[in-house]
Protein backbone atom coordinates (compact mmCIF):
# COMPACT_ATOMS: atom_id res chain seq x y z
CA UNK A 1 0.00 0.00 0.00
CA UNK A 2 1.18 3.49 -0.88
CA UNK A 3 0.88 6.12 1.29
CA UNK A 4 1.06 9.81 0.12
CA UNK A 5 3.86 12.48 1.58
CA UNK A 6 4.18 16.05 2.08
CA UNK A 7 7.19 17.49 0.38
CA UNK A 8 8.78 19.92 2.41
CA UNK A 9 11.97 21.90 1.58
CA UNK A 10 13.56 24.12 4.51
CA UNK A 11 15.82 27.03 4.61
CA UNK A 12 17.92 26.32 7.90
CA UNK A 13 19.83 29.24 7.69
CA UNK A 14 16.25 31.60 6.89
CA UNK A 15 14.25 29.14 9.24
CA UNK A 16 11.70 29.09 6.35
CA UNK A 17 9.99 26.22 4.90
CA UNK A 18 7.47 25.34 2.08
CA UNK A 19 5.09 23.23 1.10
CA UNK A 20 6.38 21.64 -2.55
CA UNK A 21 3.66 19.05 -2.84
CA UNK A 22 2.51 15.23 -2.00
CA UNK A 23 3.80 12.48 -3.62
CA UNK A 24 4.41 8.65 -2.75
CA UNK A 25 7.94 8.81 -3.46
CA UNK A 26 10.39 11.26 -1.53
CA UNK A 27 13.72 9.78 -3.68
CA UNK A 28 13.80 13.62 -6.44
CA UNK A 29 13.34 15.81 -2.99
CA UNK A 30 15.84 13.62 -1.19
CA UNK A 31 18.35 14.14 -3.91
CA UNK A 32 17.99 17.30 -4.84
CA UNK A 33 18.62 18.34 -1.17
CA UNK A 34 21.84 16.43 -0.89
CA UNK A 35 23.18 18.08 -4.12
CA UNK A 36 21.91 21.36 -2.61
CA UNK A 37 23.75 20.55 0.72
CA UNK A 38 26.96 19.23 -1.23
CA UNK A 39 27.60 22.45 -2.58
CA UNK A 40 27.44 24.47 0.39
CA UNK A 41 23.64 25.14 0.94
CA UNK A 42 22.14 25.09 4.70
CA UNK A 43 19.08 23.14 3.64
CA UNK A 44 17.07 20.01 4.34
CA UNK A 45 13.92 18.25 3.75
CA UNK A 46 10.81 16.66 5.41
CA UNK A 47 8.83 14.35 3.85
CA UNK A 48 5.96 13.50 6.78
CA UNK A 49 2.97 11.70 5.95
CA UNK A 50 -0.24 13.06 5.16
CA UNK A 51 -2.85 12.80 7.93
CA UNK A 52 -6.66 13.90 8.88
CA UNK A 53 -4.54 16.41 10.73
CA UNK A 54 -2.20 18.00 7.99
CA UNK A 55 -4.68 17.01 5.34
CA UNK A 56 -4.36 20.49 3.58
CA UNK A 57 -1.06 22.43 2.66
CA UNK A 58 -2.15 25.07 4.79
CA UNK A 59 -2.21 22.83 7.87
CA UNK A 60 1.15 21.61 7.66
CA UNK A 61 3.58 23.32 10.50
CA UNK A 62 6.95 23.37 11.10
CA UNK A 63 8.14 24.12 14.79
CA UNK A 64 10.68 27.06 14.78
CA UNK A 65 10.38 27.81 10.99
CA UNK A 66 7.72 30.49 8.47
CA UNK A 67 6.09 29.15 5.69
CA UNK A 68 8.07 30.87 2.51
CA UNK A 69 6.08 30.87 -0.31
CA UNK A 70 8.63 30.86 -3.69
CA UNK A 71 10.84 28.85 -1.35
CA UNK A 72 11.99 26.18 -3.64
CA UNK A 73 12.45 28.06 -6.82
CA UNK A 74 14.52 30.36 -5.09
CA UNK A 75 16.71 27.68 -3.39
CA UNK A 76 16.65 25.83 -6.98
CA UNK A 77 18.30 29.49 -8.40
CA UNK A 78 20.64 29.55 -6.02
CA UNK A 79 21.65 26.40 -6.49
CA UNK A 80 22.26 27.11 -10.37
CA UNK A 81 24.22 30.14 -9.79
CA UNK A 82 26.43 27.86 -7.14
CA UNK A 83 26.80 25.60 -9.75
CA UNK A 84 27.95 28.03 -12.35
CA UNK A 85 30.44 30.08 -10.10
CA UNK A 86 32.30 26.44 -9.04
CA UNK A 87 32.55 25.24 -12.91
CA UNK A 88 34.11 28.82 -13.06
CA UNK A 89 36.35 28.14 -10.58
CA UNK A 90 37.35 24.60 -12.06
CA UNK A 91 37.88 26.05 -15.45
CA UNK A 92 40.27 28.54 -13.96
CA UNK A 93 42.06 25.77 -12.02
CA UNK A 94 42.71 23.82 -15.27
Amino acid sequence: MTHKLWLIIKDDSKRTFEVIGQAGNENSLVNKTYAMQRVGMNVSCVTPPITSNNASKGLVKITGYLAESGLYDRLQKQYSELLRQSSFEDEDDA
